[in-house]
Protein backbone atom coordinates (compact mmCIF):
# COMPACT_ATOMS: atom_id res chain seq x y z
CA UNK A 1 0.00 0.00 0.00
CA UNK A 2 0.99 3.54 -0.57
CA UNK A 3 0.43 4.96 2.75
CA UNK A 4 3.52 1.56 4.00
CA UNK A 5 5.47 2.37 1.46
CA UNK A 6 8.03 5.03 3.67
CA UNK A 7 7.85 2.34 6.79
CA UNK A 8 8.71 -0.79 3.98
CA UNK A 9 11.36 1.24 2.67
CA UNK A 10 13.01 2.19 6.31
CA UNK A 11 12.80 -1.38 7.13
CA UNK A 12 14.30 -2.43 4.05
CA UNK A 13 17.58 0.26 4.42
CA UNK A 14 17.97 -1.26 8.44
CA UNK A 15 18.35 -4.35 7.14
CA UNK A 16 20.82 -3.66 4.47
CA UNK A 17 22.80 -1.44 7.34
CA UNK A 18 22.79 -4.60 10.00
CA UNK A 19 23.38 -7.51 7.26
CA UNK A 20 24.95 -5.58 4.35
CA UNK A 21 24.62 -5.80 0.40
CA UNK A 22 26.78 -8.05 -1.44
CA UNK A 23 28.22 -5.87 -3.98
CA UNK A 24 28.70 -2.02 -3.49
CA UNK A 25 26.96 -0.90 -6.94
CA UNK A 26 28.85 2.67 -6.05
CA UNK A 27 32.16 1.31 -4.84
CA UNK A 28 35.28 3.30 -6.48
CA UNK A 29 37.65 0.91 -5.23
CA UNK A 30 38.30 -2.70 -7.07
CA UNK A 31 40.26 -5.42 -6.07
CA UNK A 32 42.24 -6.44 -9.40
CA UNK A 33 43.71 -9.42 -8.37
CA UNK A 34 44.90 -11.68 -5.22
CA UNK A 35 48.58 -12.99 -5.10
CA UNK A 36 49.82 -15.19 -2.48
CA UNK A 37 53.35 -15.85 -1.22
CA UNK A 38 54.27 -18.57 0.64
CA UNK A 39 57.30 -18.50 2.73
CA UNK A 40 59.20 -20.43 5.49
CA UNK A 41 57.47 -18.64 8.35
CA UNK A 42 54.79 -16.53 6.93
CA UNK A 43 52.57 -15.66 3.90
CA UNK A 44 52.48 -12.76 2.00
CA UNK A 45 48.84 -11.84 0.51
CA UNK A 46 48.91 -9.22 -2.15
CA UNK A 47 45.80 -7.23 -3.28
CA UNK A 48 46.16 -5.28 -6.70
CA UNK A 49 43.81 -2.39 -6.04
CA UNK A 50 42.78 0.28 -8.29
CA UNK A 51 42.70 3.30 -5.62
CA UNK A 52 45.23 4.35 -2.38
CA UNK A 53 42.86 3.63 0.59
CA UNK A 54 43.58 3.38 4.02
CA UNK A 55 42.84 -0.20 5.24
CA UNK A 56 42.92 -2.03 8.72
CA UNK A 57 44.07 -5.64 9.13
CA UNK A 58 43.80 -8.08 11.84
CA UNK A 59 43.59 -11.68 12.82
CA UNK A 60 41.16 -13.55 14.69
CA UNK A 61 41.19 -17.32 16.31
CA UNK A 62 38.70 -20.20 16.90
CA UNK A 63 38.59 -20.75 13.18
CA UNK A 64 42.50 -19.10 12.71
CA UNK A 65 41.86 -16.27 9.92
CA UNK A 66 42.87 -12.37 8.92
CA UNK A 67 40.56 -9.81 8.18
CA UNK A 68 40.89 -6.88 5.91
CA UNK A 69 39.00 -3.69 5.79
CA UNK A 70 38.54 -1.40 3.02
CA UNK A 71 36.50 1.48 2.15
CA UNK A 72 33.55 0.32 -0.02
CA UNK A 73 34.89 -1.89 -2.83
CA UNK A 74 33.90 -3.95 -5.71
CA UNK A 75 35.02 -7.83 -5.49
CA UNK A 76 34.69 -9.11 -8.76
CA UNK A 77 34.17 -12.98 -9.44
CA UNK A 78 38.29 -13.45 -10.02
CA UNK A 79 38.40 -14.85 -5.88
CA UNK A 80 36.75 -18.07 -7.56
CA UNK A 81 39.85 -18.97 -8.85
CA UNK A 82 42.61 -17.12 -6.22
CA UNK A 83 45.26 -19.41 -6.02
CA UNK A 84 45.02 -20.59 -1.82
CA UNK A 85 48.70 -20.93 -0.93
CA UNK A 86 49.94 -23.93 1.64
CA UNK A 87 47.92 -22.84 4.49
CA UNK A 88 45.04 -20.95 3.26
CA UNK A 89 41.52 -22.69 3.34
CA UNK A 90 39.39 -20.32 1.71
CA UNK A 91 38.29 -16.56 1.38
CA UNK A 92 35.45 -15.05 2.11
CA UNK A 93 33.80 -11.38 1.42
CA UNK A 94 31.28 -8.89 1.43
CA UNK A 95 29.97 -5.60 2.36
CA UNK A 96 29.44 -5.02 6.11
CA UNK A 97 27.93 -1.73 5.74
CA UNK A 98 27.93 0.87 2.65
CA UNK A 99 31.30 2.26 3.98
CA UNK A 100 33.28 -0.72 4.80
CA UNK A 101 33.87 -3.86 2.50
CA UNK A 102 35.81 -6.73 4.07
CA UNK A 103 38.09 -9.80 3.02
CA UNK A 104 38.12 -12.67 5.70
CA UNK A 105 41.09 -14.98 4.58
CA UNK A 106 40.62 -18.60 6.58
CA UNK A 107 44.40 -20.07 7.69
CA UNK A 108 45.33 -23.57 8.60
CA UNK A 109 47.78 -23.18 11.68
CA UNK A 110 47.93 -19.96 14.00
CA UNK A 111 48.44 -17.09 12.46
CA UNK A 112 48.85 -13.04 13.63
CA UNK A 113 49.08 -10.22 11.48
CA UNK A 114 52.59 -8.85 10.67
CA UNK A 115 53.84 -5.92 8.45
CA UNK A 116 50.74 -4.40 6.65
CA UNK A 117 51.47 -1.37 3.73
CA UNK A 118 50.82 0.20 0.14
CA UNK A 119 52.51 0.30 -2.49
CA UNK A 120 52.52 2.73 -4.92
CA UNK A 121 51.31 2.09 -8.68
CA UNK A 122 54.46 2.43 -10.86
CA UNK A 123 55.42 1.65 -14.17
CA UNK A 124 52.27 0.45 -15.20
CA UNK A 125 51.44 -1.69 -12.46
CA UNK A 126 48.37 -1.44 -10.14
CA UNK A 127 48.12 0.14 -6.29
CA UNK A 128 48.74 -3.14 -3.88
CA UNK A 129 47.84 -3.69 -0.50
CA UNK A 130 50.44 -6.09 1.30
CA UNK A 131 49.38 -8.09 4.14
CA UNK A 132 51.77 -10.95 5.90
CA UNK A 133 50.51 -13.16 8.01
CA UNK A 134 52.70 -15.06 10.64
CA UNK A 135 52.46 -18.03 11.35
CA UNK A 136 53.78 -20.17 14.51
CA UNK A 137 52.76 -22.81 17.08
CA UNK A 138 49.18 -22.13 18.77
CA UNK A 139 50.92 -21.09 21.96
CA UNK A 140 53.69 -18.72 20.99
CA UNK A 141 50.97 -16.93 18.58
CA UNK A 142 48.52 -16.91 21.76
CA UNK A 143 51.22 -15.37 23.80
CA UNK A 144 52.69 -12.77 21.29
CA UNK A 145 49.18 -11.26 21.15
CA UNK A 146 46.45 -9.46 23.73
CA UNK A 147 42.64 -10.27 22.72
CA UNK A 148 41.24 -6.28 22.92
CA UNK A 149 37.45 -7.09 23.04
CA UNK A 150 35.08 -9.87 22.63
CA UNK A 151 35.53 -9.92 19.06
CA UNK A 152 39.09 -11.94 19.34
CA UNK A 153 40.92 -9.18 17.41
CA UNK A 154 44.49 -9.81 18.48
CA UNK A 155 46.82 -7.46 16.99
CA UNK A 156 45.52 -4.28 14.35
CA UNK A 157 47.47 -2.85 11.96
CA UNK A 158 46.47 0.76 10.68
CA UNK A 159 47.68 0.96 6.78
CA UNK A 160 47.60 3.92 4.47
CA UNK A 161 50.01 5.88 2.03
CA UNK A 162 52.59 6.53 4.35
CA UNK A 163 53.52 2.80 4.15
CA UNK A 164 56.06 1.40 2.16
CA UNK A 165 59.57 -0.10 1.17
CA UNK A 166 60.32 0.36 -2.53
CA UNK A 167 60.92 3.04 -5.56
CA UNK A 168 61.81 5.68 -2.77
CA UNK A 169 62.72 7.91 -6.12
CA UNK A 170 59.12 8.38 -6.89
CA UNK A 171 57.64 7.95 -3.37
CA UNK A 172 59.60 10.76 -1.92
CA UNK A 173 57.65 12.62 -4.34
CA UNK A 174 54.73 11.38 -3.77
CA UNK A 175 54.50 10.91 -0.10
CA UNK A 176 54.35 7.30 0.02
CA UNK A 177 57.78 5.78 1.36
CA UNK A 178 57.47 6.36 5.28
CA UNK A 179 59.85 8.70 6.26
CA UNK A 180 63.01 7.75 7.83
CA UNK A 181 63.72 9.37 11.01
CA UNK A 182 67.36 9.72 12.23
CA UNK A 183 67.78 9.79 15.77
CA UNK A 184 71.20 10.99 17.07
CA UNK A 185 72.13 10.49 20.87
CA UNK A 186 74.89 12.86 21.49
CA UNK A 187 78.35 11.86 22.99
CA UNK A 188 79.01 8.07 23.85
CA UNK A 189 81.77 5.68 24.92
CA UNK A 190 85.20 7.91 26.04
CA UNK A 191 82.91 11.35 25.12
CA UNK A 192 80.29 11.12 28.30
CA UNK A 193 79.37 15.02 27.75
CA UNK A 194 77.28 17.05 30.44
CA UNK A 195 77.97 15.66 34.20
CA UNK A 196 74.78 15.63 36.36
CA UNK A 197 74.40 17.04 39.80
CA UNK A 198 74.04 13.17 41.07
CA UNK A 199 76.97 12.04 38.64
CA UNK A 200 74.60 11.07 35.86
CA UNK A 201 76.07 11.65 32.41
CA UNK A 202 74.56 13.26 29.90
CA UNK A 203 75.17 10.22 27.66
CA UNK A 204 73.56 7.79 29.52
CA UNK A 205 70.36 10.00 29.66
CA UNK A 206 70.41 10.83 25.98
CA UNK A 207 70.78 7.30 25.19
CA UNK A 208 67.70 6.55 26.97
CA UNK A 209 65.12 8.99 25.66
CA UNK A 210 66.61 7.76 22.01
CA UNK A 211 65.40 4.64 22.65
CA UNK A 212 61.69 5.62 24.06
CA UNK A 213 61.75 8.16 21.42
CA UNK A 214 62.38 5.01 18.74
CA UNK A 215 59.86 2.80 20.63
CA UNK A 216 57.13 5.67 19.92
CA UNK A 217 58.07 6.66 16.54
CA UNK A 218 57.70 2.49 15.25
CA UNK A 219 54.81 2.10 16.91
CA UNK A 220 52.87 4.53 15.13
CA UNK A 221 53.75 2.78 11.88
CA UNK A 222 54.00 5.96 9.68
CA UNK A 223 58.00 5.53 10.45
CA UNK A 224 61.37 3.86 9.50
CA UNK A 225 63.35 4.37 12.38
CA UNK A 226 67.30 4.54 13.04
CA UNK A 227 69.70 5.77 15.42
CA UNK A 228 73.19 6.55 14.87
CA UNK A 229 74.01 4.53 18.06
CA UNK A 230 71.76 2.23 20.60
CA UNK A 231 75.28 1.84 22.90
CA UNK A 232 77.80 3.41 24.83
CA UNK A 233 79.84 3.81 21.28
CA UNK A 234 81.79 6.94 20.56
CA UNK A 235 81.13 8.28 17.13
CA UNK A 236 82.59 11.03 15.55
CA UNK A 237 80.41 14.28 14.73
CA UNK A 238 81.14 13.78 10.83
CA UNK A 239 80.63 10.27 10.72
CA UNK A 240 77.11 10.98 12.89
CA UNK A 241 76.24 13.77 9.83
CA UNK A 242 76.85 10.68 7.19
CA UNK A 243 75.21 8.27 8.75
CA UNK A 244 71.86 10.54 8.05
CA UNK A 245 73.45 11.32 4.32
CA UNK A 246 74.07 7.39 3.68
CA UNK A 247 70.77 6.56 4.57
CA UNK A 248 68.58 8.99 3.36
CA UNK A 249 67.29 10.70 6.01
CA UNK A 250 64.32 12.44 6.10
CA UNK A 251 64.65 14.34 9.28
CA UNK A 252 67.62 14.20 11.91
CA UNK A 253 67.05 14.93 15.22
CA UNK A 254 70.19 15.20 17.48
CA UNK A 255 69.69 14.79 21.26
CA UNK A 256 71.60 16.45 23.72
CA UNK A 257 71.64 17.73 27.42
CA UNK A 258 73.20 20.87 28.59
CA UNK A 259 75.25 21.78 31.95
CA UNK A 260 76.13 25.37 33.07
CA UNK A 261 77.39 26.82 36.01
CA UNK A 262 74.42 28.77 37.27
CA UNK A 263 72.37 25.76 38.67
CA UNK A 264 68.86 28.29 38.46
CA UNK A 265 68.73 27.98 34.92
CA UNK A 266 66.19 24.83 33.21
CA UNK A 267 64.54 24.17 30.35
CA UNK A 268 64.54 22.34 26.82
CA UNK A 269 65.67 24.37 24.23
CA UNK A 270 65.80 23.63 20.40
CA UNK A 271 68.87 25.01 17.65
CA UNK A 272 69.21 24.65 14.14
CA UNK A 273 72.02 25.87 12.20
CA UNK A 274 73.12 28.74 11.30
CA UNK A 275 76.79 30.17 10.61
CA UNK A 276 75.84 33.13 13.17
CA UNK A 277 74.85 32.30 16.58
CA UNK A 278 71.78 33.63 18.07
CA UNK A 279 73.74 34.80 21.21
CA UNK A 280 76.87 34.01 23.27
CA UNK A 281 75.03 30.59 24.95
CA UNK A 282 74.93 28.70 21.77
CA UNK A 283 78.14 30.35 20.25
CA UNK A 284 79.71 28.82 23.27
CA UNK A 285 77.72 25.50 23.83
CA UNK A 286 78.23 25.15 19.39
CA UNK A 287 82.25 25.82 19.92
CA UNK A 288 81.92 23.32 23.12
CA UNK A 289 79.73 20.55 20.96
CA UNK A 290 82.02 20.75 17.74
CA UNK A 291 84.90 20.32 20.18
CA UNK A 292 83.63 16.26 21.26
CA UNK A 293 85.88 14.85 18.52
CA UNK A 294 88.90 16.32 20.51
CA UNK A 295 88.83 13.76 22.99
CA UNK A 296 89.35 11.10 20.36
CA UNK A 297 92.10 12.39 18.91
CA UNK A 298 90.43 13.35 15.19
CA UNK A 299 91.55 16.15 13.13
CA UNK A 300 89.05 18.82 13.12
CA UNK A 301 90.74 20.74 10.60
CA UNK A 302 90.10 18.77 7.50
CA UNK A 303 86.43 17.73 9.07
CA UNK A 304 85.44 22.00 9.10
CA UNK A 305 87.07 22.40 5.29
CA UNK A 306 84.40 19.64 4.22
CA UNK A 307 81.46 21.38 6.09
CA UNK A 308 82.69 24.82 4.45
CA UNK A 309 82.42 23.61 1.19
CA UNK A 310 79.12 21.55 2.08
CA UNK A 311 77.48 24.81 3.22
CA UNK A 312 77.89 26.60 0.15
CA UNK A 313 75.68 24.22 -1.90
CA UNK A 314 72.06 25.54 -2.52
CA UNK A 315 69.99 22.62 -1.04
CA UNK A 316 71.45 23.89 2.26
CA UNK A 317 69.06 26.86 2.06
CA UNK A 318 65.54 24.86 1.83
CA UNK A 319 66.94 22.16 4.58
CA UNK A 320 67.55 24.97 6.80
CA UNK A 321 64.01 26.72 5.96
CA UNK A 322 62.46 22.96 6.92
CA UNK A 323 64.66 22.63 9.84
CA UNK A 324 63.44 25.78 11.31
CA UNK A 325 59.64 24.45 10.48
CA UNK A 326 60.01 21.48 12.12
CA UNK A 327 61.58 23.64 15.25
CA UNK A 328 58.77 25.94 15.48
CA UNK A 329 56.04 22.68 16.13
CA UNK A 330 58.37 21.38 18.18
CA UNK A 331 58.14 24.35 20.42
CA UNK A 332 54.39 24.20 20.15
CA UNK A 333 53.99 20.73 20.70
CA UNK A 334 56.26 21.25 23.87
CA UNK A 335 54.19 24.56 25.05
CA UNK A 336 52.38 23.47 28.64
CA UNK A 337 53.64 19.98 28.26
CA UNK A 338 57.52 20.68 28.40
CA UNK A 339 59.38 23.26 30.61
CA UNK A 340 60.82 25.84 28.13
CA UNK A 341 64.26 27.62 28.44
CA UNK A 342 63.13 31.45 28.48
CA UNK A 343 65.20 31.93 25.31
CA UNK A 344 64.71 28.42 23.61
CA UNK A 345 64.47 28.69 19.76
CA UNK A 346 68.39 29.55 19.08
CA UNK A 347 70.61 28.97 16.23
CA UNK A 348 74.57 28.03 15.74
CA UNK A 349 76.97 26.27 13.44
CA UNK A 350 76.46 22.77 15.09
CA UNK A 351 78.65 20.32 13.11
CA UNK A 352 76.20 17.58 13.46
CA UNK A 353 73.27 19.71 11.97
CA UNK A 354 75.64 20.09 9.12
CA UNK A 355 73.88 17.20 6.43
CA UNK A 356 72.90 19.63 3.41
CA UNK A 357 69.83 17.83 2.65
CA UNK A 358 68.61 16.74 5.65
CA UNK A 359 66.26 18.76 7.67
CA UNK A 360 67.88 18.60 11.51
CA UNK A 361 67.60 20.10 14.42
CA UNK A 362 69.42 19.71 17.56
CA UNK A 363 67.68 18.96 21.14
CA UNK A 364 68.53 19.92 24.89
CA UNK A 365 66.09 18.74 27.03
CA UNK A 366 67.29 20.61 29.67
CA UNK A 367 69.97 21.46 32.48
CA UNK A 368 71.95 18.47 34.35
CA UNK A 369 73.44 21.23 36.44
CA UNK A 370 69.67 21.86 38.17
CA UNK A 371 68.17 19.59 40.47
CA UNK A 372 64.63 19.97 39.01
CA UNK A 373 66.20 19.15 35.32
CA UNK A 374 68.50 16.68 36.73
CA UNK A 375 65.42 14.84 38.37
CA UNK A 376 63.18 14.98 35.34
CA UNK A 377 66.00 14.04 33.12
CA UNK A 378 66.25 10.65 35.31
CA UNK A 379 62.94 9.81 35.59
CA UNK A 380 60.94 7.30 32.01
CA UNK A 381 57.76 8.84 32.68
CA UNK A 382 58.97 12.03 31.63
CA UNK A 383 61.32 10.79 29.02
CA UNK A 384 58.10 9.20 27.12
CA UNK A 385 56.36 12.50 27.60
CA UNK A 386 58.79 14.47 25.88
CA UNK A 387 59.23 11.85 23.33
CA UNK A 388 55.61 11.92 22.72
CA UNK A 389 55.51 15.90 22.62
CA UNK A 390 59.00 14.75 19.79
CA UNK A 391 56.40 12.43 17.98
CA UNK A 392 53.14 14.80 17.37
CA UNK A 393 56.17 17.26 16.13
CA UNK A 394 57.00 14.50 13.59
CA UNK A 395 53.34 13.86 12.44
CA UNK A 396 52.86 18.02 11.98
CA UNK A 397 55.77 18.14 9.96
CA UNK A 398 55.12 15.82 7.74
CA UNK A 399 51.74 16.23 7.44
CA UNK A 400 52.57 19.41 5.89
CA UNK A 401 55.01 18.58 3.93
CA UNK A 402 52.59 15.56 2.54
CA UNK A 403 49.97 19.07 2.41
CA UNK A 404 52.39 21.06 0.15
CA UNK A 405 53.72 18.19 -2.04
CA UNK A 406 50.54 16.85 -2.83
CA UNK A 407 49.14 13.34 -3.19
Amino acid sequence: MPKNRGFYTKLLLCFLLLFGSPVPVSASNEILGIRVGDYKNFTRVVLDVTQIVQFKSFSLTNPHRIVIDLPSTRWPKIFQKVRKGRRILGYRFGQINPKKARLVIDFSVPTVVGRSFVLPGVSGKPYRIVVEAKHGKSKSISEATTHNNSSGVSKEITGDIGKPFTYRKVDAIQGLVRPLIMIDPGHGGLDPGARGISGIREKQVVLKQALILRELLIKTGRYRVSLTRDKDIFLRLRQRVKLAQRKKADLFLSIHADSIKLDKIRGASIYTLSEKASDKEALILAERENRADIIAGVNLEETEDAVARVLIDLRQRLTKNDSVRFAEMLVEEFKGKIRLLRNHRRFAGFAVLKAPEVPSVLIEMGYLSNKADESLLKNENYHRLFASALVQAVDNYFKRRKALLGP
